[in-house]
């Protein structure tokens, strides 16, 4: 039997590091799979009790915005560390898209 991942409460507003493998070939074409980390602040967390939920996570890489949507609950997301939680209060932060302000920071 598979087993169970430790809940973490994630919240908008929450910067996270997200660890998910990445399978790559090299240029024999052997698969190579390695644990690649994103880190960036939560914009959404959709579906909260469902089997599908996801959340939306953000981070400004080189000057260019970049998002990336991950299943909560798939095999390839090895583990989510918090590592710091802002002061929000919507649950869709969205406007974080166009503005460059820092968010205040709560402790966790």
């Amino acid at each position: 039997m598979p087993e169970k991942k430790k809940e973490i409460d994630i919240k908008p507003g929450m910067t996270v590091r997200v660890h998910e493998k990445i399978k790559e070939k090299n240029a024999k074409g052997e698969e190579k799979e390695r644990v690649q980390v994103f880190e960036g602040i939560v914009l959404a967390h959709k579906h909260k009790k469902e089997i599908g939920n996801t959340i939306t996570v953000r981070k400004v890489a080189s000057g260019v915005g970049v998002e990336k949507i991950f299943p909560l609950n798939s095999p390839l997301i090895v583990k989510i560390e918090p590592v710091k939680q802002a002061m929000v209060r919507k649950a869709k932060l969205g406007y974080l898209r166009k503005t460059t302000k820092k968010l205040k920071e709560v402790k966790i």
